[in-house]
């Protein structure tokens, strides 16, 4: 078996994604590594090896991808080396059994016909995507259809979403993948679908190429996004993150002018109880009497009802917003069940958050309806689509608040950043980011950074954002049956994989 090859195809996966480098996604890497997997797995006969073949693939490909989690763990909640190496091993081989099962139910069932096997392999390829998305509770950091936001496809977005453009790209991969095959080569479906992806290609990179779109219609709000740049090592610590902290913050929502001013993730990092006196009510009465608004993250609760990862608020008017996170992060935010041996290990406070409600209300403010989204929430898109149910209150700006710091100057901030583009695409959204470390930037509704502070420094970004107001497709289908069309998909190819191996001649 091509062990080295199928390893590589993977690492090329994950480097399609952000290249190290330069942190930017390569949609043509993406399509080829694909391709080149799908070749071998063209190769197999047994849908057992062909399982195999995808679990390793997968695994090289999800390492690649979040290897970071080793410095969350080891670096800032000292779990030792050896173990936290492990666990993210572990993780990416239990996430690859998806696309192991797809890639068995492919070689089990394909027919010959490559232009429906070619389909075939998209299905299957993207219920793997949506299975790994959505399962004990969903990890889909990484997927494909992340490294196309520079890319052709990107034109896709606001009609079906990124697990859409995930599910082209597997297309037009495996089609690649069949040039090998001299039947196909032979096949006249096989050359008019190559024409029609090659036109598909051509269509949407003539639609992103083109100018952007006339403005929008909504008014323009001047924004100021702080980045503290707290150490992570120090950003709980009394003696020396916390002053800095409250200190650094503090000062830079009462000076700022801008009209809304937004802090990240924890930016205040101590409960409301354990606050100096009077320091939030004197935030509060700040923006309650002119005419600024503060968006701020602060952990609230107490020991009796729970606490939560969440969302400030304070305007003229109404000093009472809160938006409180909905997606928590396994081990980070919440301790799934039979695993608290496992975080016994690691230091990292409050570690177990509880939920809020998909869907909470924007923030109103100078005719924006603003939604705040923390941290890898602006991962899970579908969530985000639940507040487009009601037009008139769809959001018009996305406000995502991170603290990037528990990963390090590595690529996950490249990565991240991508998502949160991927977020504007497919709803046609800006989406301003604060983050402690970066990316704190500014993305118009196309997608595009406008503006962006330089990472690992202490800074303000001031700028200008156009909220949005027209409704994508995308933003109208899924606000009402989430992800169902798409699991359709996957569910017809699954289908035919099991009704091509009945009729099928058994050995």
């Amino acid at each position: 078996m091509p062990v080295a090859a199928v390893v590589v195809a993977g690492l090329l996966q994950a480097f399609s994604l952000a290249w190290p480098a330069t942190g930017q996604p390569l949609w043509w890497l993406q399509l080829l590594s694909l391709a080149g997997f799908a070749a071998l797995l063209q190769r197999q006969v047994s849908w057992r090896r062909a399982a195999l073949l995808a679990s390793i693939f997968a695994t090289a490909w999800l390492t690649g991808t979040f290897w970071w989690f080793y410095i969350s763990m080891h670096v800032y909640g000292g779990l030792a080396a050896p173990l936290a190496a492990c666990a993210v091993l572990l993780l990416a081989i239990f996430l690859s059994l998806d696309y192991a099962l797809a890639a068995a139910l492919f070689v089990a069932g394909r027919s010959g016909r490559p232009w429906r096997d070619a389909a075939l392999f998209a299905g299957l390829w993207t219920g793997a995507e949506l299975l790994r998305g959505t399962l004990y509770t969903g990890l889909p950091w990484g997927a494909g259809g992340y490294a196309h936001t520079d890319g052709p496809l990107a034109a896709l977005a606001p009609w079906v979403g990124v697990y859409g453009i995930g599910a082209a790209a597997a297309w037009i991969a495996c089609l690649v993948s069949l040039l090998a095959q001299r039947s196909a080569r032979s096949s006249w479906r096989y050359w008019l679908a190559i024409a029609g992806s090659a036109a598909l290609l051509a269509a949407c990179n003539a639609q992103v190429s083109a100018a952007p779109g006339a403005p929008s219609g909504a008014p323009r709000l001047r924004v100021a996004l702080l980045q503290g740049n707290i150490p992570q090592e120090e950003k709980f610590e009394g003696g020396t993150g916390i002053p800095l902290a409250l200190a650094w913050y503090g000062r830079m929502l009462r000076d700022s002018d801008a009209q809304l001013v937004v802090a990240p993730e924890t930016a205040i990092p101590l409960l409301p109880a354990q606050l100096p006196d009077g320091y939030l009510e004197a935030l509060r009465e700040l923006f309650g009497s002119d005419g600024r608004a503060a968006l701020f993250g602060i952990p609230l609760g107490d020991e009796d009802r729970g606490y939560t990862n969440s969302v400030m608020g304070f305007k003229p008017g109404d000093a009472g917003y809160r938006y409180h996170k909905h997606h928590l992060v396994p081990f980070g935010e919440f301790i799934p069940p039979l695993f608290k041996w496992f975080t016994r290990m690691m230091n990292i406070p409050l570690g177990d958050f509880n939920r809020g409600d998909v869907g909470q209300p924007s923030f109103a403010w100078q005719g924006q309806r603003l939604a705040p989204n923390i941290c890898y929430e602006d991962l899970f898109g579908e969530e985000l689509g639940a507040r487009f149910r009601d037009p008139a209150t769809a959001p018009t700006i996305f406000v995502n608040l991170s603290n990037m710091a528990w990963f390090g100057d590595s690529v996950a901030i490249d990565q991240h950043l991508q998502i949160s583009r991927m977020r504007a695409l497919e709803f046609e959204r800006p989406m301003i980011r604060a983050t402690n470390t970066g990316a704190t930037v500014i993305i118009d509704r196309f997608g595009h950074v406008t503006q962006g502070l330089k990472r690992y420094t202490r800074g303000v970004l001031v700028g200008e954002v156009e909220g949005g107001t027209r409704l994508t497709p995308f933003a109208r289908w899924v606000a009402h049956v989430g992800l169902a069309p798409l699991w359709a998909l996957a569910g017809a190819a699954v289908l035919v994989a099991l009704l091509e191996r009945r009729r099928r001649p058994q050995p």
